[in-house]
């Protein structure tokens, strides 16, 4: 068989219910997802003033347990893990020797010895490499759990009266950054309060075999209250208003935390040696004295639309460069993230603009978020 046969893409256990839905499908990270089910700008105002239904079964689920778990994670990860509460969570990052970013995470302490990390699909394996070479000396062991779980995730203003209509967890005692264990629609999940749109709402992990049932259970809970099933596409409008990084767009291996505007996550205090603290201990002084460049929002003044790798200008310069952009349906103007030079950073600098397709078009400097919820 050739080496270059090309590779079928995994399927979610909801990927009959998507088809049957009309669904437009797209390869994601080696994985047949849903991209809309029909107009992603009604999906995403859907969850800016209603409630979405997203399956997110491609996140990669690695469970991390044993006596000494916490300081295996406290090696590997950036952030200060064997300080987060037994059912709480924490967002932090995988990093290379060299300090460079190898992936995102939100790290879940589940029980006292018992962590679960989610890892962005398209680094899974890559997160999953390196903490099984990064537990070598510790008494802990690294489990591939991406089979075990399927992930939906429910967001929006309407998102905790659904749910409370299906589980008698305590969800108003569910703080942000935190998950339980409980049964939703007689399935039994863990239920997450993380998000990635900028809205309140929960992820659920339940077995793959108990997806198709929850999904229809939350569907026939939250239709009468205007949820509707949503893809890809709008999670990523979504998350560009809420300023909310992705992977391979505002963060890669090229960058460090620091260079991201992430320094925060770097827990130095924490005892002992991790991965990349000489190279981070660096990053952290040059981000001192030479500010890298800095991660701001661009408001179109006109209508065209800015991709990522388009280079931002001012005065004629190369000053910087997108790393997302879209048309936004909250604020009704494209917007983008882009790294510019920090003297080019503040809200409102003069001259600023995007060059599109040799058109330099204007563009307003903001501050991240575009977008805040009320609360």
């Amino acid at each position: 068989m050739s080496s270059n046969a090309p590779v079928e893409p995994r399927h979610t256990a909801l990927d009959a219910l998507h088809r049957s839905l009309g669904a437009t499908m797209t390869d994601f990270a080696g994985w047949d997802m849903p991209l809309r089910y029909g107009s992603e700008r009604d999906e995403h105002l859907a969850v800016r003033t209603r409630a979405g239904l997203f399956d997110l079964s491609h996140m990669g689920e690695i469970t991390v347990t044993g006596p000494q778990a916490d300081a295996l994670l406290d090696f590997a990860l950036v952030g200060n893990i064997g300080g987060v509460k037994p059912g709480r969570a924490r967002y932090t990052m995988i990093c290379r020797a060299d300090g460079g970013i190898l992936d995102d995470l939100i790290v879940y302490r589940l029980a006292e010895t018992t962590y679960m990390v989610v890892a962005n699909a398209s680094n899974a394996q890559t997160v999953l490499d390196a903490l099984v070479e990064r537990a070598a000396g510790f008494d802990a062991e690294v489990r591939d759990d991406r089979d075990a779980y399927a992930l939906l995730a429910i967001q929006g203003p309407e998102s905790p009266g659904i749910l409370k209509s299906l589980t008698d967890a305590d969800l108003d005692g569910l703080k942000y950054y935190a998950g339980l264990p409980g049964t939703v629609a007689g399935v039994p999940a863990l239920i997450a309060r993380t998000g990635y749109t900028g809205e309140d709402g929960f992820e659920l992990f339940v077995a793959p075999a108990d997806a198709e049932k929850l999904w229809q259970a939350l569907t026939d809970a939250g239709t009468p209250v205007g949820l509707v099933p949503c893809g890809l596409s709008c999670r990523d409008t979504l998350r560009l208003e809420a300023g909310m990084p992705l992977y391979g767009h505002e963060l890669s291996t090229a960058l460090t935390p620091f260079d991201a505007g992430l320094g925060r996550v770097v827990k130095f205090e924490k005892e002992g040696n991790f991965v990349g603290r000489e190279a981070l201990t660096e990053a952290a002084a040059r981000a001192e004295s030479q500010p890298p460049r800095v991660l701001v929002g661009l408001i179109a003044e006109g209508r065209r639309v800015p991709r990522a790798g388009y280079p931002v200008v001012a005065d004629g310069k190369v000053v910087g460069e997108v790393t997302s952009g879209a048309p936004s349906p909250t604020l009704g103007k494209p917007i983008a993230m882009a790294y510019v030079d920090a003297a080019h950073s503040a809200p409102g600098s003069p001259g600023v603009g995007v060059d599109i397709r040799g058109s330099h078009e204007p563009y307003e400097v903001v501050a991240l978020p575009f977008y805040k919820r009320q609360k």
